[in-house]
């Protein structure tokens, strides 16, 4: 699989990375030993990046139980989801670490900006931690595109994780361009808009109570309709050119020069390995054109 460095001076990661959110039971609950055969399959299909958050259930420790004699083979990422304070930051990391079976974390991100801690002070304790050799690669998570600018007066940031896809194109406004500019590489999550570009699902579907995308607004019924349109034509698109709608979404996003690797959840071996095979798939400028004339103005405001 293809690879790219991480930001400036950042690890060499595959194009494709596999979201560890479904793993801890985010889209419902999946038995241990699947999870374990899913980052199994990743790992031999040749996405070895992995990224999970300490907020996502029991991924964590999911991921150290299979990453048991395989650690050095992955580059693993988690994210800060509480406060940005150095006493729970600290606490937060080692709880990632014994969860994660490891005594490094290669990229630590912020899940998110957090106003009430400075973000010097907020970096400064990143720094802390990196120094203490707890983590060695720092990254961000929904920051808007002058936070970036911000935080990165204050330290070094490798990766920002957006939510970006074909029907959710905001961060070409201003993220992605601060990101390019500050050398700062992209790893969006979401690009299957949580599945409405597979083609899995279509408006009026009832999730199980245990999956988070119940509670979803882009799944209300008026949202759904109104993208339903413009989500066949993209299936057909890659219909007719042998392919499938997942697959088109990841190659889609990998076409924006910002982004680095795509993360992509899976819930079975299988998913891992068809999603890995998506960062083969390269979009020549003109299949990107007919792309954005199928997409038009549309765009989800939710």
């Amino acid at each position: 699989m293809q690879k790219r460095q991480l930001g400036s001076g950042g690890p060499e990661v595959p194009v494709i990375c596999l979201g560890a959110w479904p793993l801890g039971g985010g889209m419902g609950r999946i038995p241990d030993d699947q999870a374990i055969a899913t980052i199994h399959a990743s790992i031999d299909a040749g996405a070895n990046f992995i990224d999970t958050a300490e907020g996502y259930r029991t991924s964590e420790s999911v991921l150290g139980e299979a990453l048991k004699d395989q650690r050095d083979d992955v580059v693993l990422a988690t994210k800060l989801t509480g406060n940005h304070s150095l006493k729970h930051m600290t606490s937060a990391v080692e709880n990632s670490l014994r969860a994660l079976g490891t005594d490094h974390i290669d990229l630590y991100q912020l899940h998110g900006h957090r106003p009430d801690t400075p973000i010097a002070e907020t970096m400064a304790n990143l720094e802390t931690l990196r120094e203490a050799g707890k983590i060695r690669y720092i990254g961000v998570s929904n920051f808007s595109g002058e936070q970036h600018r911000e935080a990165a007066q204050y330290g070094v940031i490798h990766s920002s994780q957006p939510r970006y896809n074909m029907l959710y194109r905001k961060p070409e406004e201003a993220i992605l361009p601060a990101c390019l500019e500050l050398g700062i590489g992209v790893i969006p999550h979401s690009p299957l808009a949580k599945g409405m570009l597979t083609g899995k699902y279509r408006p009026g579907h009832t999730f199980a109570s245990d999956d988070e995308r119940t509670d979803k607004p882009e799944f209300k019924d008026d949202v759904f309709a109104a993208a339903m349109p413009v989500v066949e034509k993209l299936l057909a698109w890659a219909a007719d050119n042998g392919r499938e709608g997942a697959q088109l979404a990841i190659a889609w996003t990998l076409a924006h020069p910002a982004v680095i690797s795509c993360i992509v959840g899976a819930k079975t071996p299988e998913q891992a390995i068809y999603n890995a095979a998506a960062g083969d798939w390269r979009l020549s400028d003109g299949d990107m054109a007919e792309i954005s004339e199928i997409l038009g103005e549309y765009q989800l405001t939710v």
